[in-house]
């Protein structure tokens, strides 16, 4: 309990504030599994991309999702096919503002993270869509 109410504590409060705090923990989960230069949020009219990263040789665009209850569903369940065609949208602009059109095998991923006993916990799903 103790360690829940510090972990909290840590927590940024505000919808941004939470976001990008959990966008770093996703970014640091994913460079421990071997994951490299990233690149977060990226924007444009479309929508936004919360991280973008290299695995091999593979552009991964991911979508990181927090949530601390489950009364809404899960945190991977939150990203909805509507969501999904946000992100496709905006991955297509970012490949051709970077001048990389088909030149560069591309994934979509979702990390989903959820607090139990104090402890962040990570599932991570590839090409989730």
């Amino acid at each position: 309990m103790i360690s829940h109410l510090i972990s909290i504590l840590k927590t940024p409060s505000g919808k941004t504030g939470k976001g990008a705090y959990f966008e770093k923990k996703a970014m640091q989960f994913l460079a421990r599994q071997g994951m490299k230069n990233f690149s977060c949020n990226y924007h444009c009219r479309f929508g936004e991309i919360d991280l973008v990263a290299h695995d091999g040789d593979v552009l991964v665009f991911i979508e990181v999702r927090y949530r601390e209850k489950f009364n809404y569903g899960s945190a991977l369940a939150s990203v909805t096919v509507t969501k999904q065609k946000k992100i496709r949208q905006t991955a297509k602009h970012f490949l051709q503002k970077h001048g990389l059109g088909n030149k560069m095998p591309c994934r979509f991923d979702v990390i989903g993270i959820t607090r139990y006993d104090g402890k962040l916990n990570y599932q991570w799903i590839k090409n989730a869509f």
